[in-house]
C-alpha cells in the first residue's frame, strides 16, 4: 500500500481534555481517514495499556507528567468509524519514563501540541483479527 503526504494539520489541545478523545475529535474535524500524528505536552495523569493475553492491562500514573513522545496513526474501522491508535511515553519529575498504548483517561495538564500528517491517495482500514482480538491494518 502506498500513498503520499497530504495536508499537515496543527492543533493545541486544552487543559482538562482527555488526550485520546481530543486527538480523535481533531482528526475528525479535518476529515483525515489515513495518517500519522505526533504530539508533545503535559498531562495531569496518564492511563497506559500493556497488551497481555489478548487484552490491555491499564497502568495508571499520577502526574504531573511530561509527554516525552506520543506517536500514532489514523485509520477507518470496518464500520466506517475513525480509529486512532497511539503509543505514549511520559516522564515524571525525576526523569523516570513509562510507556504504553494510550488509553482513555489521560488528561491534558497545561497544554498539548498535535501535528496530524494526512495520508493522501490512500485509504487505511482496520479489521478484527480473530487470532489476536485486535483491530489490525488491512493491507495486501
Amino acid at each position: 500500500m502506498k500513498g503520499r503526504i497530504g495536508n499537515i494539520h496543527f492543533f493545541r489541545l486544552r487543559q482538562g481534555e482527555d488526550l485520546l478523545e481530543a486527538i480523535k475529535s481533531r482528526v475528525q474535524k479535518c476529515s483525515v481517514r489515513a495518517g500519522i500524528f505526533l504530539l508533545i505536552g503535559t498531562l495531569k495523569n496518564a492511563v497506559l495499556g500493556y497488551f497481555k493475553e489478548g487484552r490491555y492491562i491499564p497502568i495508571k500514573l499520577d502526574g504531573p507528567l511530561e509527554i516525552a513522545s506520543c506517536i500514532g496513526n489514523v485509520a477507518i474501522s470496518e464500520k466506517g468509524e475513525i480509529m486512532v491508535h497511539a503509543h505514549l511515553v511520559v516522564a515524571d519529575e525525576k526523569g523516570g519514563a513509562f510507556g504504553g498504548h494510550l488509553m482513555n483517561g489521560s488528561i491534558v495538564d497545561v497544554t498539548a501540541e498535535l501535528a496530524v500528517i494526512e495520508g493522501a491517495g490512500v485509504s487505511l482500514t482496520r479489521e478484527l483479527d480473530e487470532k489476536t482480538g485486535l483491530r489490525l491494518w488491512k493491507t495486501p
